[in-house]
């Protein structure tokens, strides 16, 4: 019989409990490899985002732009005395619609009446003293022929006869002046118009060199827009409707749209029909006038509103908005090439057209352009296409 001793015993213990540990040892190594070969695995496989692309190609496009806008009447006049006196009338309302000759006021005449009495009485005196220089004449003249008298006599009293009716004449225009004053006693409106505020009431002390008129008078039934186009805008204007003379250009230009204060269009179509000689060298702009018909009277002088510039366009590429991107003052967009992948484009835009940018630089057609989705996108990142219906952009212009 073998007697093993208690030492050894212990030692083959020890032994076995150490293959135990490093069999499990390898087998929590083997896992931990397999686990990072298979994460190592899921990162170098990314999914390929499917992303909506649109294809744009040229057409024929309208764009709108829009100036801010002063409206004036085609007469707005300043209703001023010609004559002081005595505000006697206040014969119309404010805001009251007056035709043309139709009397505004009437100042107190007494004075002007009195002097067109003694500019008559003076015109007597001197057609009388033309009838007495005649008389004196004709007196004279026997006594010169029969040598009696000299003719000297006879020619101070031709000459006294040549003044008698120059006084008679400058008495005449003393008369027509007195009586334009008489007439000027009753200012009336000298064109179709509305009355405006009138702070003469009557009783009130007027005259010709008081710094607030009367009141003013507007002619609407016509109005005449002002707005201004900065040098670029300008310049894109001429060359849109290029002419040798001012006159051939306003003839092709297009009819122009009102946009009242409230956002509505004006029912009417208006005509631009002045383009300004010279730029504000305040403003580096040019100033326009358009006129519209306001037969309803909706428009009046000081109105405010803006005015709509319709520009066709052969050729035009359109993007949506809502596909582009602006960062620091410039517009991207990411375009797709033949292998799906992307390329972040910058783009330069003419004008809007709706909801849509007209593209003047950047694009040509035919080129494919990611619409949405493209937040997290950097260049040469691969998408899975999602081609859209109706692949050619085709949004009408408002």
């Amino acid at each position: 019989m073998k007697i093993i001793a208690p030492h050894t015993q212990l030692l083959n213990t020890v032994k076995q409990f150490n293959n135990v540990m490093k069999a499990t040892i390898f087998t929590l190594i083997a896992v931990l490899l397999y686990s990072c070969s298979n994460e190592k695995l899921q990162i170098s496989a990314p999914v390929v985002p499917s992303l909506p692309v649109i294809s744009v190609n040229k057409s024929t496009e309208t764009t709108y732009l829009e100036y801010p806008a002063a409206i004036q009447g085609t007469v707005d006049l300043e209703i001023r005395p010609q004559v002081g006196g005595y505000l006697d009338k206040v014969l119309v309302n404010e805001g009251q619609l007056v035709t043309a000759g139709q009397p505004l006021f009437k100042i107190n005449e007494l004075p002007f009446r009195e002097a067109l009495n003694n500019a008559k009485a003076n015109l007597r005196a001197a057609e009388a003293s033309v009838l007495n220089a005649k008389l004196e004449i004709d007196k004279l003249v026997p006594l010169v022929q029969n040598n009696v008298i000299s003719d000297i006599q006879l020619k101070t009293a031709r000459t006294s006869h040549s003044i008698a009716l120059a006084n008679v004449a400058q008495s005449k225009a003393g008369v027509a002046t007195a009586q334009i004053n008489v007439g000027y006693t009753v200012i009336k409106a000298p064109v179709n118009g509305y009355v405006g505020r009138l702070p003469k009431k009557q009783g009130s002390l007027v005259s010709p060199a008081d710094p607030t008129p009367l009141t003013q008078l507007s002619d609407v039934h016509e109005v005449h827009v002002y707005f201004s186009l900065g040098e670029t805008d300008f310049i894109n204007f001429n060359a849109k409707y290029p002419s040798s003379t001012t006159a051939a250009k306003l003839k092709q230009l297009p009819p122009v749209s009102l946009i009242l204060s409230d956002n509505t269009v004006y029912a009417q179509k208006g005509k631009i029909d002045m383009i300004d000689g010279q730029f504000d060298k305040n403003t580096g702009s040019i100033t326009l006038r358009a006129s519209f018909i306001n037969a309803s009277g909706l428009l009046r002088s000081g109105n405010t509103g803006k005015v709509r510039l319709s520009m066709q366009h052969e050729d035009a590429i359109l993007v949506p908005q809502s596909a582009t991107i602006e960062i620091q003052d410039k517009i991207f967009l990411y375009t797709v090439d033949k292998n799906n992948k992307v390329a972040k484009q910058p783009i330069i835009v003419l004008g809007t057209s709706g909801t849509n940018y007209l593209i003047k630089e950047g694009l040509k057609s035919g080129d494919r352009i990611v619409s949405k989705g493209f937040e997290n996108l950097k260049d040469g990142d691969a998408i899975q296409p999602e081609v859209l219906k109706e692949e050619t952009l085709k949004v009408a212009a408002n």
